[in-house]
């Protein structure tokens, strides 16, 4: 990775951390996208301190939030002459109905929209970097949804938990594919993934129900390290090289739920986007 540029969003903590902790230590210039300057900050000195790589930095931006991505994306382009890897990782359970600065399901404004956005913002860095990649972190929760109302996603209340997160998750493997399909032949390759259930603090915007749900997670799931391997993998493996438009689990290629792969639903998903971002 010596010479080569990440852009991690979610990179503060949890198992974004430890994939912008693993690429830096391979050499890569690493630059982090956090909420919080206080802990973005702390994550970026750990991380040089760790791995001796003084080519770490941070990007500041809530996600969820269409005016921060474009701005976060204009600092990124102003700061990167080129762009290797963009891993789209930020994201939140809501165990409650809650609305995004631009009054959408705060779910998928931040699990889907912030993906969508950025990456179109960053695309064409991204092709003249090329060789390329884009991973959005997904979830085996993607599974859940038996139909998909596009419709329904973008309106607050329309769901709210496990169940607005499982369509968010649905909706980063139909974006994966497309965009896939739409990328063909340009030297920059995208692949989605399940990290595994994994010891993070994803429902901290929740209070004491948040923490519940978290402790339960603490007790089940792998730790941030073995959770970040597969990230890590598509970011970095010469054994990746030219793989695109796939669904990854433990470091291998995987089915996803028979619903993702709908070209239809995916094309729908992606004007639907489109039009809510202006992108």
């Amino acid at each position: 990775m010596e010479g080569k540029t990440c852009l991690i969003t979610g990179g503060s903590d949890g198992i974004g951390y430890v994939a912008a902790r693993e690429l830096a230590r391979m050499g890569a210039r690493v630059v982090i996208v956090g909420r919080s300057a206080a802990k973005t900050d702390a994550a970026v000195g750990r991380i040089a301190s760790e791995t001796g790589n003084p080519a770490v930095e941070r990007l500041l931006a809530d996600l969820s939030s269409q005016r921060e991505v474009r701005r976060a994306a204009a600092e990124a382009l102003e700061r990167l002459p080129r762009l290797d890897v963009l891993l789209n990782n930020a994201g939140a359970v809501f165990l409650s109905h809650q609305r995004s600065a631009d009054g959408l399901e705060m779910t998928f404004a931040l699990n889907h929209l912030g993906y969508f956005l950025l990456t179109n913002l960053l695309l064409d860095r991204l092709r003249a970097s090329a060789p390329a990649r884009i991973i959005n972190v997904s979830s085996t929760a993607h599974t859940l949804p038996k139909n998909l109302r596009l419709e329904d996603l973008p309106k607050p209340g329309s769901s709210r938990g496990q169940r607005a997160y499982g369509r968010s998750k649905l909706c980063n493997i139909l974006f994966t594919y497309e965009l896939a399909r739409r990328l063909d032949g340009s030297g920059v390759t995208v692949n989605a993934l399940h990290p595994g259930l994994v010891r993070t603090n994803i429902a901290r915007n929740n209070g004491i129900l948040g923490r519940v749900v978290n402790a339960f997670i603490g007790i089940r799931g792998v730790d941030a390290g073995r959770g970040a391997e597969t990230m890590v993998y598509l970011a970095s493996s010469p054994g990746a090289d030219g793989v695109t438009g796939g669904y990854f689990v433990d470091c291998q290629p995987a089915p996803s739920s028979a619903l993702s792969y709908d070209a239809e639903l995916a094309a729908g998903l992606w004007e639907l986007s489109a039009e809510l971002t202006g992108a």
